[in-house]
């Protein structure tokens, strides 16, 4: 396009709601015309973006540019009526500035732009009472639950709390809709979040997919990334790089990583309890085997209720394996109450429910053992799909259950002395699952004259036209899923990693462990101060946590032996080669230096290449064409040296030693 709005400049002090201003009103300006994200990474599409990149790029040092730009595309994204797509191309072109700000900066700048929390809004009074829990500021400062900043978030996106965005005239602002109140200010919402959580609850897949933010994911997963370097009153929730002579043993347990194997285990265990309980069930007494099925439900519903109120209620649900959790603690609490009526009673009727109850829990315990495979790239993309495919087919049900209540309705009256209610019921139900001459055989007695018309009708309408349909629709979303399955995988992936971090507590105890905070330490906070109550929390979870901690240090110093060895192992192999490849290496690096510095311009040509033409949409074409010739050039260079190396790799390779007398 000829004409680009002028690049907003962002101070380093400037607040944070005027940097979501500006960055927004500078996409409403800049972005007109509905796009895809691959057209906007193109050349002559992507030109548009190119100003604002560069100039965040040399000039911009705002510690919450990335989170702005993740507030920014989830404003696009919640959008009611965008009936052409220019929002959701603004939503992208959000996503590709902020992944190519990154591509510029170092790994720990990474880390700091997109995990440095927003400012929490200072809470009320009534929140004093969860200080002990939360440590993400100094001790002396307020501090606000965890679950605050997420709620807001689920006000702003479901109770419609964010101001409804809608074409402007071009001399009409966004600035001038919103107000500078707390109250009507949508950035708000976010306190208390960093870049890659405001991603998450923007569905910013395309941003999340990329490289060099998965190097950070990833390296959240590992432990490489940690957010609590030590175990103390003083300690707070910071981002920074994983020095092992520096850190707590103690707080490798907060490693994404580890807390889902002992999750796993925990989970093993748990499914083991159940079946002895049921394979042993002792209708009259409690057992002791019992007695710890039930620590294992009370366990598992505090971790729940735990992990809801760090991760928030939208958040939360955003992992699949929620709705899993939250089935296993319905069934557990279910039955754990029919059997204590049953026993207080002495009724064998209430037992026996209880424990029919308990065998359903095996639907929802046995998949949740196996949520590990959905770190499998396979086995992750299929949830995504069984997610679609379940939304597709509720909103299909909507009008099966239309037809079959009509047909019903219609049967029953025709068949009101033939048949019961019942009976018709069962019978549709048949016949719409495939038993079609069941129908045929009972027709004429439902209706002699109307019955075998209505009843080829019925089954034309469910079995052919319904069910076809249906497929067709699934299959259309399975399709459209499978289309962007990485971007899908990685989505959930980073959901997975962040939800397991996004804990603010200083101290975390895992299950059945976690119940010794529930019944010791909670109830005295009336009485205790809250310094003195978290020295003991640390001291307790020291005390009780020492083998999972040794777990984990037998692990990775284990590995790190093997992974020593593996390189000595290596190096030892390659010492035969060295002295006969010694001008095959000496050639290479020649080769690599003659072309180094006989590309040095068109290298410095090309890396300029694209900040030199800032405001200069015209002249974007001419540099990239350049840009490509220039790389195609270098890449021609590079094969004919991996060509030539590996002649001379063969040339030099030496001949096995004669074997001993």
């Amino acid at each position: 396009m000829d004409w680009l709005p002028p690049v907003p400049v962002i101070e380093d002090d400037q607040p944070f709601s005027e940097v979501v201003r500006e960055l927004s009103q500078y996409f409403v300006d800049a972005i007109e015309v509905p796009h895809t994200f691959e057209q906007l990474r193109t050349a002559s599409v992507g030109n548009i973006l190119r100003p604002l990149v560069g100039s965040l790029s040399d000039r911009c040092h705002h510690p919450g540019i990335v989170s702005a730009l993740m507030v920014v595309k989830s404003m696009f994204s919640n959008v009611e009526h965008d009936d052409r797509g220019v929002f959701q191309t603004r939503g992208f072109a959000c996503e590709i500035v902020a992944w190519r700000f990154l591509a510029h900066l170092s790994e720990h700048e990474r880390i700091d732009y997109l995990l440095t929390e927003l400012p929490p809004i200072v809470p009320s009074s009534d929140d004093s009472s969860e200080t002990e829990e939360v440590t993400t500021r100094p001790m002396s400062e307020p501090m606000d639950s965890s679950d605050g900043a997420h709620e807001r978030v689920r006000l702003l996106v479901e109770d419609r709390t964010m101001p409804k965005i809608h074409e402007p005239p071009r001399q009409r602002t966004w600035n001038s809709r919103m107000s500078d109140s707390v109250d009507d200010d949508p950035t708000m919402a976010f306190a208390g979040l960093n870049a890659l959580e405001i991603a998450t609850l923007a569905s910013a897949k395309r941003f999340l997919s990329q490289h060099v933010v998965q190097r950070i994911i990833d390296g959240i997963w590992e432990g490489d990334i940690i957010f609590w370097e030590s175990l103390s009153v003083e300690t707070t929730k910071r981002a920074q790089i994983y020095h092992q002579s520096k850190a707590d043993p103690y707080c490798r347990l907060r490693v994404p990583r580890y807390q889902k194997v002992f999750e796993a285990a925990f989970f093993a265990i748990f499914l083991g309890l159940y079946y002895a309980v049921l394979v042993g069930r002792n209708p009259q007494h409690i057992t002791l085997v019992e007695v710890l099925l039930y620590i294992w439900i009370a366990a598992f519903a505090y971790d729940e209720f735990g992990e809801f109120r760090d991760a928030g209620s939208l958040f939360y649900a955003t992992d699949f394996w929620s709705l899993w959790d939250v089935g296993i603690i319905g069934v557990g609490t279910a039955y754990l109450t029919l059997r204590i009526i049953g026993l207080a009673r002495h009724s064998s009727h209430i037992i026996e429910i209880s424990f029919d109850i308990l065998s359903v829990e095996a639907l929802f315990l046995v998949p949740r053992v196996c949520s590990l495979l959905s770190l499998n790239p396979y086995f992750g993309t299929l949830i995504p799909c069984l997610k679609e495919m379940t939304k597709d087919f509720v909103k299909f049900l909507g009008i099966v259950v239309i037809l079959f209540l009509s047909f019903l309705t219609t049967f029953t009256m025709l068949a009101r002395d033939s048949f019961s209610e019942g009976e018709i019921w069962w019978m549709m139900v048949n016949v719409f699952f495939g038993s079609s001459s069941e129908g045929f055989d009972i027709a004429s007695k439902i209706s002699p004259a109307l019955g075998p018309t209505l009843m080829l009708l019925f089954i034309i309408l469910t079995n052919i036209l319904l069910l076809t349909s249906l497929i067709a629709i699934l299959s259309q979303s399975l399709t459209k899923v499978m289309d962007n399955s990485r971007q899908e995988y990685l989505f959930q992936y980073s959901v997975f990693v962040l939800e397991a971090s996004a804990s603010r507590r200083l101290t975390y105890y895992f299950p059945p462990l976690n119940l010794i905070p529930l019944i010791v330490f909670r109830p005295l906070r009336l009485c205790v101060p809250a310094e003195q109550l978290r020295n003991a929390r640390i001291v307790v979870l020291k005390a009780t946590h020492m083998p999972y901690v040794v777990a984990i240090w037998l692990y990775e110093s284990s590995s790190r032996y093997w992974h020593n060895k593996r390189d000595e192992w290596q190096s030892k192999a390659g010492a035969h080669k060295r002295p006969l490849l010694a001008s095959h290496i000496s050639l290479s690096h020649k080769a690599t230096q003659y072309l180094a510095v006989h590309n040095r311009s068109e290298v410095s040509l090309m890396a300029k290449a694209p900040r030199s033409s800032h405001g200069q949409g015209a002249k974007e074409g001419d540099s990239l064409a350049d840009m490509k010739k220039v790389l195609d050039k270098l890449s021609t260079q590079e094969e004919m040296i991996k060509k030539l190396s590996r002649q001379l790799e063969e040339l030099a390779v030496p001949h096995p030693p004669s074997p001993k007398a």
